[in-house]
């Protein structure tokens, strides 16, 4: 229902143009009819075959009404074919990549509510598409809600965006790692010690805290929305922890928005060492009981330079292996059918997300002293491009 609702949405603009079009139509048929009528009752000789395409073997009321049944069947198919052919832009900016048909810059039906379930960097990266939606609501994770609400202060600055948090007060999160140690999960990757490592399982270090009670605005945001973001930015850290609560993790579950995973561009060390995006997705089934709708994978071909340097920080790109593919799916609303790859129950989508940029940062021995490095992050406008296009056809 929610595909046909927003699908035949598209035409509500056209509301006065196609009731106009109807109206002549009507008036047309009529015209031809009683032109038939005055042919069939003073012209003399008329085949009989003209007796058969004037339904003269069926009495006028059923005729009537076949005629009808028939108009409006006809009439409701058209109407779905424009629906499929007609898109509009959300506004005058919006660009038509695949050579679609255009019809004015009128804002097509309501626009998407979006939660994003991420940490402070990961709001910020999405800020943009505040602008494109009705109202982007940001969870920050349970562990340090202080520490995101000030890292996400520069949220103000934008369109529609808004955060809340999902507990009164933070919550601890520990870190299992595969050599059974436990660590606060924010502290695993300040530990040169633990780079090789990678995190078995996520644990509240009060466990009779997983049953805390929803905020109802979290609750109400959850269930309104339209698409679920989880990402950009740690697996661990900020994507999963909020999914221990076992209330969050229904609501999400049981929403029926979209579920929408933007992978990591590097593994993290002592977090995700190791980890393949099929490895991401089994982490998000195992914690949410669901897999994402739609993964976004970075396609781009990553800067040797900045390879190496992530290497010797022991991180590694995140592909997509050829073993990790399962089957192939048509991505509703593709014109031209194109098969894409499905990975543990998710529609992979991949694309250009990424931008190398230069970052200057301290080291511990010498903190009045910055170096300047090239680092790989997730580029804000290219996943609101990749993002709006996939909820567009979806």
């Amino acid at each position: 229902m929610r595909m046909i609702s927003r699908r035949l949405g598209r035409l509500v603009y056209l509301t006065a143009p196609l009731a106009l079009t109807f109206v002549g139509i009507v008036l047309l048929s009529l015209g031809v009819a009683y032109l038939f009528i005055h042919a069939y009752r003073t012209m003399e000789g008329l085949p009989p075959v003209f007796s058969f395409l004037t339904l003269q073997f069926i009495p006028r009321l059923w005729r009537g009404i076949l005629l009808l049944v028939f108009g409006l069947g006809v009439l409701g198919y058209g109407l779905w074919k424009l629906s499929e052919l007609v898109v509009i832009p959300v506004d005058e900016h919006t660009q038509s990549p695949d050579g679609e048909l255009v019809v004015g810059f009128q804002q097509a039906g309501k626009p998407p509510q979006v939660v994003v379930l991420s940490g402070g960097a990961g709001m910020l990266v999405l800020a943009s598409l505040g602008s494109h939606v009705e109202k982007m609501t940001c969870i920050v994770p349970i562990h340090d809600p202080v520490e995101y609400y000030y890292r996400a202060a520069g949220l103000f600055n934008f369109q529609n965006v808004y955060y809340v948090v999902p507990t009164p007060t933070p919550l601890d999160v520990l870190a299992e790692l595969d050599d059974g140690q436990q660590v606060d999960v924010r502290h695993v990757a300040l530990n040169p010690a633990l780079a090789e490592r990678h995190v078995e399982r996520l644990i509240l270090r009060d466990p009779a805290a997983a049953a805390m009670p929803l905020p109802r605005v979290v609750a109400e945001t959850i269930r309104d929305a339209d698409a679920i973001i989880l990402g950009p930015g740690s697996l661990f850290e900020s994507v999963l922890p909020n999914l221990l609560l076992d209330a969050f993790r229904q609501a999400v579950a049981q929403s029926r928005a979209r579920k929408i995973y933007i992978c990591n561009l590097m593994t993290e060390p002592g977090r995700t060492t190791g980890f393949g995006v099929g490895d991401h997705l089994r982490m998000i089934k195992q914690y949410a009981g669901f897999s994402p709708d739609y993964v976004l994978v970075n396609a781009q071909r990553i800067d040797s330079e900045v390879h190496r340097l992530y290497a010797a920080a022991n991180q590694s790109p995140v592909y997509l292996s050829p073993e990790e593919y399962e089957e192939t799916a048509v991505l509703a609303g593709d014109r031209d059918s194109q098969r894409r790859l499905v990975v543990e129950g998710s529609v992979v989508i991949e694309a250009d997300l990424s931008s190398s940029v230069i970052q200057y940062t301290a080291t511990l021995e010498n903190p009045n002293q910055s170096r300047a490095v090239r680092v790989l992050r997730h580029d804000g406008e290219k996943l609101t491009a990749t993002i709006l296009e996939l909820l567009r056809r979806t």
